[in-house]
């Protein structure tokens, strides 16, 4: 039985649509995608079995918006049921929803397919530690799938798993759903404040919290947030932001109300901008802040007014990144914390180690994917560094710990924190070299940032379509490349300050800089780091393999305000690439 599924440790997709257009939004998906749900929670609940060593252990089940969603999560539900699973239905939730509330089971199947187009789905597993499982276990289950899947009458074979579960076992797991709910939703509500805070002490948790609704309420703070159907709409957010002193705006606020493209980039960011823009022409000079989720509410780029032009301006993901970071390590600075580090993934700006950098805070890097920054974070921990920071600049994805998933609600705290806790920004300027004024606006901390020309993921010159399936002979050949054209291109480079070169590659949690060999990244991140004469960096290139989709994703980062050479070497890139892929589709 084929699957043409995408087996990724950030989640299993393809689209279940069952005509096969990733624009479909039928919510059938045909008897081979219900096997191959069936065979997902298959493994999983062998998997969890195991690793909790129970022979009824609880996993929680829940769905984003997508419409495919409940003819896969009911799959599921049977053979859980038929397993011997203890099954916690949620229906519709967020991510973060989902992974603070699985905290209090054994583990977690959530079905999403995140950013990607209505027709698609997909399935994430976790245990009970907050996120998704690393590559090493993932990769467990897609070998047993894989083999399910490989079976001679493969698909029969799927559906005598369920054959036997009674209707009224699976009526009375559906019929606690609203209690299910209920309890996520207060598990989510209390994991918030720990997050934000940065302390599970309720009495430390209000101080920081007090200021905050202190703030807002004086300078009427409301956050513009358009839900697009996502499964945010079925969340905390409009309680938890009012009960802080904080006004909510709210477009396409009923889950499954999915009115336009479901990823949160510049071009979906437009209907905030537009909203924020409206209402301040009504009025509401309230309405400084928005946000749009994907479809699984765990990413939120965002969206501010701007007081000195009287425009809405959307931020670009690696400015909200950088943002982030810039008030959680300012705030760890603040609580007296040591020994900071921020984990990020490779495509990430340079622009944080500058920031990190006015702390003394460290910077290390993993390959492209949630759970590889989450690992990594996670290792530095146990080396003795505070790691409350991580996730991926170039979709900005920020990850607060101790959640160990993408949340824009952290992200918009972080940048409430900024503006109410002045000491971060007073604190941050003085090691800037910036002037500090108490009546300082979010443009104010902008225009304090390091500037940095970068390439945005979602802009269609960041992506390629490869034909060469083996990577590294891929990246063998654009080293060819790469090191004959170095020495053409010496003058014009040299024209940019450009006088160096040193290679890096990331597989999972690991970093190899001066890599002299490009191909050892295999479907890893490949990064070629350009520096000056006083040998600091300048810019860098880089390209990887997409986990979750059938493309090939570049991109390049230059300090400055030089877009000029950010579309030079991008295109250079870009060239080197289709050759290499030329050369080694002909081997």
């Amino acid at each position: 039985m084929e699957t043409n599924m995408i087996l990724s440790a950030s989640g299993w997709r393809k689209v279940f649509a069952i005509s096969g257009n990733e624009q479909d939004k039928t919510a059938m998906i045909g008897e081979d995608n219900i096997a191959i749900s069936i065979y997902s929670a298959a493994v999983f609940a062998e998997y969890i079995k195991n690793q909790s060593k129970k022979e009824n252990p609880a996993v929680v089940v829940g769905m984003d918006a997508r419409p495919t969603g409940p003819a896969i999560s009911e799959a599921a539900v049977k053979t859980f049921i038929a397993k011997g699973i203890n099954v916690k239905f949620v229906g519709i939730t967020a991510a973060p929803e989902i992974m603070a509330y699985s905290k209090k089971a054994d583990g977690f199947m959530y079905i999403s397919a995140s950013h990607n187009p209505i027709g698609h789905n997909g399935i994430k597993f976790g245990l009970n530690t907050g996120g998704v499982l690393n590559g090493t276990e993932n990769a467990k289950l897609t070998v047993e799938f894989n083999r399910l899947c490989a079976q001679d009458e493969a698909q029969k074979k799927a559906f005598e798993i369920i054959r036997n579960v009674k209707e009224s076992d699976v009526d009375s797991v559906y019929k606690e759903q609203k209690n299910v709910k209920k309890d996520a939703l207060s598990a989510y509500n209390e994991f918030l404040y720990w997050t934000i805070s940065g302390t599970d002490k309720k009495d430390e948790q209000e101080k920081i919290f007090s200021i905050i609704r202190d703030t807002c309420a004086q300078k009427k703070i409301s956050v513009v947030a358009d839900m697009n159907g996502s499964a945010r709409a079925d969340s905390v957010d409009k309680d938890f932001f009012e009960k802080n002193n904080i006004g909510f705006y709210a477009l396409h606020n009923k889950a499954g109300d999915i009115a336009h493209e479901i990823i949160p980039e510049s071009e979906n960011l437009v209907y905030v901008a537009a909203e924020m823009e409206k209402l301040q022409k009504q009025g509401h000079k309230d309405a400084v802040l928005g946000y749009m989720p994907d479809c699984d509410g765990d990413r939120g780029n965002i969206v501010f007014w701007d007081e000195k032009t009287e425009k809405p301006v959307i931020l670009k993901a690696q400015e909200v990144f950088s943002l982030s970071v810039l008030a959680e390590v300012a705030y760890q600075e603040f609580t007296g914390k040591k020994n900071i580090a921020v984990a990020v993934n490779c495509p990430t700006s340079m622009r944080i180690e500058e920031i990190a950098g006015k702390f003394n805070a460290k910077v290390f890097r993993a390959e492209v994917g949630e759970a590889n920054v989450v690992n990594l974070a996670a290792e530095k921990r146990q080396e003795g560094f505070d790691v409350r920071i991580c996730g991926e600049g170039s979709n900005g994805g920020t990850i607060t710990y101790p959640s160990a998933v993408r949340d824009p609600l952290n992200t918009i705290f972080a940048i409430i924190k900024l503006l109410s806790i002045k000491e971060l920004f007073e604190e941050w300027c003085k090691r800037s070299g910036n002037d500090f004024s108490e009546n300082y606006s979010l443009s104010d901390v902008l225009s304090t940032l390091p500037a940095y020309t970068t390439t945005g993921v979602s802009e269609k010159r960041a992506v390629l379509h490869i034909k060469t399936k083996n990577h590294s002979a891929l990246k063998a050949e654009f080293q060819k490349i790469f090191e004959e054209q170095w020495k053409t291109q010496k003058c014009f480079l040299e024209q940019y300050g450009i006088f160096g070169w040193e290679c890096d590659i990331t597989n999972g949690t690991k970093e190899i800089c001066g890599e002299k060999d490009f191909s050892k990244s295999g479907k890893g991140g490949l990064k070629i780091r350009f520096f000056g004469k006083n040998l600091k960096p300048l810019a860098f290139i880089w390209m990887r393999g997409s986990g979750t989709e059938p493309v090939f994703r570049i991109m390049c980062d230059v300090k400055g305000n030089a877009p000029e050479l950010e579309k030079a070497l991008l295109s250079w890139e870009t060239e080197m690439l289709e050759k290499a892929d030329e050369a080694a589709a002909d081997e």
